[in-house]
């Protein structure tokens, strides 16, 4: 069998808990680093990301109205599933020849680390970010964080694996559903935690993963309105698309440095919320 012609792998895009093919037809031929074809990628088109958005919106409800513990209990089996498959992980870390073991390595255990961390806030972020706040008046009043709904996320490609969980891990956690682009020259880790989503209980369409060019998909994420924020590591010239958003519908935009540390603690503190919440404030009359 030495002879026998290796079957390259054809990774799908993540939709809807489904792995479809790109409507367009288009594929990317993904190398090594001495040049070999080593995968071949679906080419994502807008109508991808039209459908990817419609399964996060039609998701989202529900996922939001589950029970912090609930949730906290499904992304505890992501970093489950996620630790037990460390050495695809790896490679897929590797496979571009830029990292050595050591480095993948510790990426994945920091991944692993994210989202058991961020398993934990689920259900404590309504005591950490809301709050009874003291009124002039005959009213109680009170602040609870609320999801904002759909997130569009883009992992940056110095850490394809860890970036993108810090991209997507508060809005999960939160309650929103996402989307999430692949780092373009770093995509295979994102597709492979597609992989690994959908066998970690997370229901159909709270995680979708779409591989592409991102100067194309930018305008179009900008420009849609059921996407009600977006959170990038990217760099300036996708940035400045992506804010244009904000004129568009209103969306929130927030821009991560693609070359931070993301194993700072800021990444798994409260502030990483701010993107994924709306604080919603409520005023009750006390009865005399």
């Amino acid at each position: 069998m030495a002879d026998r012609v290796a079957v390259t792998k054809t990774w799908k895009l993540f939709i809807g808990g489904a792995f479809p093919r790109t409507e367009s037809g288009r594929s990317i031929a993904f190398q090594d680093g001495s040049g070999r074809v080593v995968a071949h990628l679906c080419q994502g088109s807008r109508k991808d990301l039209r459908d990817a958005v419609e399964a996060a919106h039609g998701a989202q409800p529900k996922w939001a109205a589950a029970s912090g513990y609930l949730r906290g209990q499904i992304l505890y089996r992501l970093a489950e599933m996620i630790e037990g498959r460390t050495e695809e992980f790896v490679a897929a870390l590797r496979q571009t020849g830029r990292r050595g073991r050591g480095s993948a390595e510790r990426e994945v255990a920091a991944a692993v680390e994210m989202v058991v961390s961020f398993a934990g806030w689920c259900d404590k972020l309504d005591s950490v970010l809301g709050n009874r706040n003291c009124v002039n008046g005959d009213y109680y009043n009170f602040s609870a964080p609320e999801p904002v709904g759909v997130v569009m996320a883009i992992g940056p490609s110095d850490a394809p694996m860890l970036g993108s969980l810090a991209m997507i891990l508060p809005a999960l956690a939160a309650g929103n559903s996402v989307v999430l682009l692949a780092p373009e020259s770093e995509p295979i880790p994102a597709l492979l935690l597609a992989e690994t989503s959908a066998t970690a209980d997370i229901p159909p369409g709270v995680i979708n993963v779409l591989s592409g060019v991102e100067a194309e998909l930018a305008p179009h994420i900008a420009s849609h309105r059921e996407i009600d924020a977006i959170v990038a590591a990217v760099e300036v010239d996708t940035a400045s698309l992506l804010a244009a958003g904000v004129a568009e519908n209103l969306k929130r935009v927030s821009i991560i440095d693609p070359s931070a540390d993301f194993t700072e603690e800021r990444f798994r503190s409260p502030v990483t919320f701010s993107a994924a919440v709306n604080i919603k404030t409520i005023w009750h009359p006390i009865a005399q």
